[in-house]
């Protein structure tokens, strides 16, 4: 697949087919992936913590919001939920680089994720002291976020806007997942 083909191909999935179950070797080698890429300052201050247990992938979900412009869905539905997580964590005394970090190992793990079939979506909102104490981390440790990841059973369209149209996403009433985006005239 071409790198357009596979950037296009990676977007923020929030419905999964459970069943298809993940293992901890595919979470591994996506974090392999992800350590591999370049950090700020060579300092590699990102840790991972993963999952692909059913029962603790349950007890993590129960902590994520799913889409701030969906204000009415709570998320995926039983069957339809992620079957695995890579939660990122660094230093509570981590420099503020650390951000640039952990944009480019989020994305590297989605694109991987995407080659391999998978799909995924970064969660940043969730509570984290609750998921601190559901994974057991050490104070000194401060969840970043969450990356949900599974196979995708949904559709996601990419639409063009015109400048000054929503580029808020939405659902249509066929479940379909639609995200606008500006025309690379509106941004250059």
């Amino acid at each position: 697949m071409d790198f357009k083909k596979l950037v296009e191909k990676n977007r923020s999935y929030r419905r999964f087919d459970q069943n298809r179950r993940l293992d901890k070797t595919t979470l591994l080698e996506l974090v392999d992936l992800a350590r591999r890429t370049p950090s700020a300052g060579n300092r590699q201050l990102l840790r991972y913590v993963l999952s692909c247990s059913s029962e603790i992938n349950s007890r993590i979900f129960e902590t994520l919001g799913w889409a701030a412009s969906l204000p009415d869905w709570p998320g995926p539905e039983e069957g339809e939920r992620p079957a695995g997580y890579i939660v990122v964590v660094t230093d509570v005394d981590s420099w503020d680089w650390v951000r640039v970090d952990l944009g480019i190992a989020a994305q590297t793990i989605l694109l991987a994720a995407a080659a391999r079939g998978l799909g995924g979506c970064m969660i940043g909102t969730m509570r984290r002291e609750q998921l601190r104490e559901i994974l057991k981390l050490e104070e000194r440790l401060k969840i970043e976020l969450v990356i949900a990841l599974g196979k995708p059973v949904e559709e996601v369209v990419l639409e063009e806007v015109a400048r000054g149209e929503s580029i808020t996403y939405y659902r249509s009433v066929d479940r379909v997942h639609h995200v606008p985006k500006r025309k690379l005239t509106d941004l250059v």
